[in-house]
């Protein structure tokens, strides 16, 4: 049995990234333990002010999220693609929760910072309105190099992989269906 954390990245009240994380809980938790975040829902400020140079006190939800974090053992982050990249709600929490000494942790004459949430994996469901081979070949997929690389694979969790739902925009309620079928699957295999 795993401990997976599902986020919704998509602060919208009703969306297919929604959905899709509802439908991933649903079927994964028939086998596994699985909490569900929206962070639409998660009352933080998204803003690091004083970056890493002043402590920022964490509001009751960051605190809870990061209690998460420590718990899961796989993620799923289930986050649309807005102006190429992430939403800006979900780096914000990013920015607010992968603290050092929290997620990672540089060290005198070390080169490379220690990353304390090794051990972990994830994997990534992303929706889009560029079609998706647009996305990925011709603009180089910058989502996925900025989650695996810069954030997750910087902290330790190991990304095991990337699935595309798209183009979103003019997607038929048949479509989408499929599309939460290939998240049922997905979480089924887990």
């Amino acid at each position: 049995m795993t401990r997976i954390l599902v986020i919704n990245a998509n602060p919208k009240s009703s969306s297919l990234c929604r959905a899709m994380a509802e439908r991933y809980r649903q079927e994964a938790a028939a086998r596994h333990e699985v909490e569900l975040v929206h962070i639409g829902e998660l009352d933080f400020d998204p803003d690091l002010h004083e970056g890493y140079s002043q402590i920022q006190d964490l509001e009751s939800d960051l605190q809870t999220f990061q209690q998460q974090l420590l718990w899961a053992q796989h993620l799923v982050i289930v986050t649309p693609v807005w102006w190429g990249v992430v939403p800006a709600r979900l780096k914000g929490l990013f920015d607010r929760v992968l603290l050092p000494g929290f997620a990672f942790r540089f060290e005198a004459g070390k080169t490379f910072q220690t990353r304390l949430l090794e051990g972990r994996t994830s994997e990534l469901l992303i929706t889009l309105d560029t079609p998706v081979w647009w996305y990925r070949w011709v603009l180089g997929q910058p989502i996925y190099r900025q989650l695996k690389q810069t954030v997750l694979a910087f902290v330790g969790i190991r990304n095991r992989q990337v699935r595309y739902f798209g183009p979103v925009i003019h997607s038929t309620l048949e479509q989408r269906e499929d599309w939460l079928a290939v998240v049922a699957r997905r979480a089924a295999s887990v």
